[in-house]
């Protein structure tokens, strides 16, 4: 196992209301320093969950919203903060029926993925649902989310559009797919 670089000195440099970013100086074992930038919590997050959300035995959940980030509508899955007090399975439960309209009968927890580690700490929650039934709960999206669906086998070709670009929502497609197939569940 390698040595962590040593920490020289840690200040944040800037802070939003969403973000603060945090510049770190540091040395590393063969004694080359670096100053590093990254986003860093600002000690309120709860964490985030993402949902792959089985209509039936072959197809998804995608759901469109506007990114400010990219600036367009994008498609992805369906996701959001976990709040004070709540586990991951129920958060998953709520942003569903938030942001699809749909609840589930059966959640499971499947990985944590970093979304970009060289530059965040933040991680986000995988979940699987299946048995969705219908349900909407009020969230605090400012406009309804039109409600899509991804065939599992056509995965390859989800990558293809250009309306889909989040790259942790197509590692969490690719590992449901695996999972359920595994099961005997899916059929690629």
């Amino acid at each position: 196992m390698r040595q962590k670089p040593t920490i020289l000195a840690r200040e944040i440099v800037a802070t939003t209301r969403l973000f603060c970013v945090e510049e770190l100086q540091l040395r590393f074992s063969n004694g080359v320093e670096r100053t590093y930038e990254r986003l860093v919590s600002k000690g309120v997050g709860y964490g985030a969950v993402m949902i792959v959300a089985m209509i039936d035995d072959d197809h998804a959940v995608l759901i469109e919203e506007y990114c400010g980030g990219t600036n367009e509508y994008e498609l992805s899955l369906p996701k959001g903060l976990i709040e004070p007090g709540e586990d991951v399975l129920a958060a998953a439960e709520r942003e569903l029926k938030e942001e699809a309209g749909f609840g589930a009968h059966q959640l499971e927890h499947l990985t944590e993925l970093s979304l970009s580690p060289g530059y965040m700490s933040q991680k986000i929650q995988v979940v699987l649902a299946t048995e969705l039934y219908e349900d909407r709960l009020e969230g605090d999206e400012p406009e309804p989310m039109r409600v899509d669906r991804v065939n599992l086998r056509e995965l390859s070709a989800l990558v293809q559009n250009p309306q889909f670009t989040e790259g942790r929502a197509l590692a969490a497609l690719y590992l449901a797919r695996d999972v359920l197939t595994e099961r005997g569940m899916f059929q690629p």
